[in-house]
C-alpha cells in the first residue's frame, strides 16, 4: 500500500499548500476557505483530533445540524483526496489527522526559534498567520483565528528583531537593517521594531532613513492607538540625531554608496560588546585590539563606538599619528577634543583637574577656572573619567595607539586602576608589526585578567568563508562556480587582508578587470608595514587605482592632497593645499571618510590605510602635483 501523501501549509502569510513536494496546485476545493480553515485547525489541535460536534459548531454554526454535519462530511471527502483514508481518520464521534501527514511551517518556525536560528526562523515570517483569509459567519473560528494570530504576530516579531540583532552582532548593519525594517513593516506600531530597525540604519550610517523610521512609527501610533512614542524611544532619536565625533556630526553623504559588511569578525565583535555590557554594569575593562594593518582594528572600534552612542554613553574617541609621540599628553588632548569636555558629567569633577585639563583644551580652559593649585594631568584625566561615568558610561577610545605620548601611555595603567569599579571601557587600537608596536603594551597586557578586568582581542586575516560572503555581497550575479574561482583569485592576491580583498572586490564590482594569471602574495613574512606598493600584485594596485577615479574630482583633489601632506591634516589645510573653498572641501571628506579613504577624529583626517596613501602618491599623482600641495598649504 503506497504511503499517503504528505501535505504542506504555510500559514505564516497567505496559506500555500503542497502536495507531496510536487510544485502542482492542489486540489481547488481543498482552498476554498472553510476546507482551509478545517485542515489547518486539525493540523494546530493537540493530537491533531477533535470531536465532530466541536468541528460543526466551530465552522458552520450557521447552518441546522444536519446541513453542518453534511458540510463536515463534504470536507472531510476533500481532505481524503489529497491525503488518502490514512491520512484522515473519521469515526461517529472523532476527526483526526495522521500524525505526519500535514505540516505547518509555524512547527518549523517555532523550532528554530527555540534553538535560536534567528535568521532562519525569520526566513518563514511572510505576514500574519493566514493573512487573508476570514470566515464571518463563523464567530468561533474568528475568535480562535484572532487568538493565533496575536501569537504568532509576537513569535514572528521577535524573530524579525532577533534577526536584525544577530546581524549587528555580525557586523552586518545593513543586513540588520533590512530585517527590522522587516519587522517594523510587520507591525508599524512596535516601538521594539522601530527602534531596531532605527538602531540598524544609524550603525550603517543612514541616519536620515534612521530618522524616518522614527516618524513613521510615531504616525501608526498616533492613527492606530492615538498614542506617542515611549520616553525610551524619544531618547534614541535624540541619540541618532545627535550623534557625534566629538563636535563634529556623524553624517553619510548623499547618494553614498553602502559600506561593505564587517564579514569574519563575529566572534571579535562579541569579545568588545561582552566588555562593553561589562563596563555599563560598573564593571571597568580595558580592552587591546590587535592586528597588522588592514585587518580591521579601526572598523572594529567603529563599530563599538557606533553602538556606544546609540546607548546613551560618552563617547571620546581619538587616533594617535606618529608626530603625537613627540607631544606629550597629546592623546588627552585628542580625547578631550574627542567628546570627554561635552560629558555631562564632567562638572562634578574637582576644579583643579578640570582647569589643569583646560591648558590642553582651550574651550575646557575657558569653562573652568579655578585659583587651587593645578593637579598632575594624570590624576586630572582620572578624576574626569570618574566624573564623566557617574553620569553616562564612558567609552574612551585610542586607535592607532601604538603612536601614544609616553605620559599618556603611562597614566593608562592608573586611569584603569581608579576606574575598575566604574562605568569605563577603556578599548585600545594597536598596530601589530609596526616599529613602535605592542611591546609598548606589555605591562598593561600583563595585568589583564589580575588586577584589572579586560582582554586582548587579536584580529586575523579573512578565511575563505569570509571571503566567498564579502564577495558575494559585492558582485551577487556571480554563480557559485565563478564565486570560487574568485575567493581562490582575491586569497592569493590579497592574503586575506580585509582592505586590500575589500578594495579589490569593489573595483571589480565597478568594472575592474582581473589579469588571468598572478602570483601569491605576500610572503609569510611580509605584511602591509614592510610592503611597499611596488612589491604589491599589480591587481592590488589596480584596484586601489580604480577606487581612486571612482571618485568625484573633488574628492579626488581633496584626497591627493591629503596624501602629499601625510600625518593628521585639518580641513582648512586641505582647502589652502587645493584652493578649494571649505564647503567643497568638507563635503569631499564626507565621502572620503565614508568610502575609509581617511579617518577623522575630532582633530582632523588621517589615511585609514598607509599602504594607499603609498599607491596614491606613487600611481595618482605626480611629484610636481604633491610638492604644490605641501608649497600651498604653508601659505
Amino acid at each position: 500500500m503506497p504511503d499517503a501523501p504528505k501535505l504542506s501549509l504555510r500559514v505564516l502569510g497567505p496559506a500555500r499548500v503542497t502536495v507531496g513536494g510536487a510544485e502542482a496546485p492542489p486540489p481547488p476545493e481543498l482552498l476554498w476557505r472553510k476546507h482551509l480553515a478545517l485542515l489547518v485547525y486539525l493540523a494546530r489541535s493537540p493530537r491533531k483530533s477533535r470531536t465532530r460536534e466541536h468541528l460543526v459548531g466551530l465552522l458552520w454554526s450557521d447552518r441546522d445540524e444536519k446541513q453542518a454535519r453534511h458540510s463536515l462530511s463534504e470536507a472531510l471527502r476533500v481532505l481524503r483526496r489529497v491525503l488518502g483514508d490514512a491520512g484522515v481518520q473519521a469515526d461517529v464521534d472523532q476527526v483526526r489527522l495522521a500524525a505526519d501527514g500535514v505540516t505547518l511551517d509555524c512547527d518549523r518556525f517555532a523550532e528554530l526559534a527555540a534553538r535560536g536560528e534567528w535568521d532562519a526562523a525569520a526566513a518563514f515570517v511572510e505576514g500574519e498567520f493566514l493573512e487573508g483569509l476570514s470566515l464571518p459567519g463563523a464567530n468561533e473560528f474568528e475568535s480562535w483565528l484572532g487568538t493565533e494570530r496575536a501569537l504568532w504576530r509576537a513569535l514572528a516579531l521577535d524573530a524579525l528583531v532577533k534577526s536584525a540583532e544577530a546581524a549587528l552582532d555580525r557586523g552586518d548593519a545593513a543586513g540588520a537593517a533590512r530585517a527590522a525594517l522587516r519587522a517594523a513593516a510587520f507591525d508599524p506600531t512596535s516601538e521594539l521594531a522601530a527602534r531596531a530597525a532605527m538602531r540598524a540604519l544609524a550603525l550603517a550610517g543612514d541616519r536620515a532613513a534612521a530618522l524616518r523610521a522614527a516618524d513613521a512609527l510615531a504616525r501608526a501610533l498616533r492613527d492606530a492607538l492615538d498614542a506617542a512614542p515611549s520616553p525610551e524611544t524619544m531618547r534614541l532619536v535624540e541619540r541618532i540625531r545627535d550623534a557625534r565625533v566629538g563636535r563634529r556630526v556623524l553624517a553619510a553623504p548623499l547618494a553614498a554608496r553602502p559600506r561593505p559588511p564587517l564579514l569574519g569578525r563575529s566572534a571579535e565583535l562579541a569579545d568588545v560588546a561582552a566588555a562593553w555590557e561589562r563596563a555599563k554594569a560598573g564593571r571597568g575593562q580595558v580592552v587591546l585590539v590587535e592586528g597588522e594593518p588592514g585587518e580591521g582594528k579601526t572598523r572594529v572600534l567603529e563599530e563599538l563606538a557606533g553602538r556606544a552612542r546609540l546607548d546613551d554613553a560618552t563617547v571620546a574617541a581619538a587616533r594617535a599619528v606618529p608626530a603625537d609621540r613627540e607631544r606629550e599628553w597629546s592623546a588627552v588632548a585628542g580625547l578631550l577634543a574627542g567628546g570627554l569636555t561635552d560629558a555631562p558629567g564632567l562638572a562634578s569633577a574637582a576644579p583643579a583637574a578640570l582647569a589643569s585639563l583646560g591648558a590642553l583644551d582651550p574651550a575646557l580652559g575657558a569653562r573652568f577656572r579655578t585659583a587651587e593649585p593645578p593637579v598632575p594631568l594624570g590624576d586630572a584625566l582620572v578624576a574626569a573619567a570618574v566624573a564623566a561615568a557617574e553620569e553616562r558610561p564612558l567609552l574612551l577610545a585610542l586607535d592607532d595607539a601604538q603612536w601614544l605620548d609616553n605620559a599618556t601611555l603611562a597614566a593608562l595603567p592608573a586611569l584603569a586602576r581608579d576606574s575598575a569599579r566604574r562605568r569605563v571601557l577603556l578599548v585600545l587600537g594597536v598596530a601589530r608589526g609596526a616599529p613602535e608596536g605592542g611591546e609598548r603594551f606589555d605591562v598593561l597586557r600583563a595585568r589583564l585578567g589580575r588586577d584589572l578586568e579586560g582582554s586582548v582581542v587579536r584580529l586575523g586575516r579573512l578565511d575563505a568563508a569570509a571571503l566567498r560572503r564579502l564577495a558575494a555581497w559585492a558582485v551577487p550575479a556571480y554563480g557559485a562556480e565563478e564565486l570560487d574561482r574568485l575567493v581562490r583569485r582575491v586569497e592569493r592576491d590579497t592574503a586575506g587582508i580585509p582592505l586590500l580583498a575589500v578594495a579589490m572586490l569593489e573595483a571589480l564590482a565597478a568594472g575592474y578587470r582581473l589579469s588571468p594569471d598572478a602570483t601569491a602574495w605576500p610572503s609569510a613574512a611580509r605584511t602591509l608595514i614592510d610592503s611597499l606598493p611596488g612589491d604589491l600584485p599589480p591587481a592590488v594596485v589596480g584596484a586601489v587605482c580604480l577606487r581612486f577615479r571612482n571618485l568625484p574630482a573633488i574628492a579626488q583633489r581633496v584626497l591627493g592632497a591629503a596624501a602629499a601632506l601625510g600625518g593628521r591634516v585639518d580641513a582648512g589645510r586641505l582647502a589652502r593645499a587645493t584652493g578649494l573653498d571649505h564647503a567643497a572641501v568638507a563635503q569631499a571628506l564626507d565621502v572620503l571618510e565614508w568610502e575609509r579613504w581617511l579617518a577623522a577624529d575630532a582633530r582632523g583626517y588621517v589615511f585609514a590605510a598607509p599602504i594607499e596613501r603609498d599607491i596614491v602618491l606613487q600611481e595618482m599623482i605626480t611629484p610636481g602635483q604633491a610638492r604644490r600641495y605641501r608649497d600651498e598649504s604653508v601659505a
